[in-house]
């Protein structure tokens, strides 16, 4: 198995006038929908694909609905989904609202055997 890439330049923004660097980025190989993941699922045990699809669907509506309840969701091995934000600095605590708050995100942290898979990646240049 192996991931495909593509060389990219890119300046540095702390120097706009320094030579351009070219930097590896890894490139997506197709796509795979809940859909597509409902009926592989399917096949690999006694589940009917649109049992799988249910399930799938449940699952993220009920991800996203702990989420917007400031808790971290753990998925066992899979890994953990959390809320993240990043705020403007303020002079004092008490001058920190969430008026200072400038970006939220979805952070996940995989579980052991997803960042595993990192250390078993080979790479091929995309032609």
């Amino acid at each position: 198995m192996s991931v495909k890439y593509k060389v990219l330049p890119r300046k540095n923004p702390q120097d706009l006038l320094a030579p351009e660097k070219f930097y590896a980025a890894a490139i997506a190989d197709g796509e795979t929908d809940l859909d597509k993941l409902a009926e592989q699922i399917s096949y690999q045990c006694t589940v009917t694909e649109s049992d799988c699809y249910a399930v799938l669907l449940s699952l993220e509506r009920n991800i996203i609905s702990e989420l917007e309840q400031g808790r971290i969701v753990k998925l066992g091995r899979l890994g953990n989904f959390q809320i993240g934000v990043s705020s403007e600095g303020r002079d004092t605590a008490e001058e920190v609202t969430s008026g200072a708050i400038t970006k939220t995100r979805i952070l996940f942290r995989p579980g052991k055997r997803l960042r595993s898979l990192l250390n078993d990646l080979s790479f091929r240049k995309a032609s």
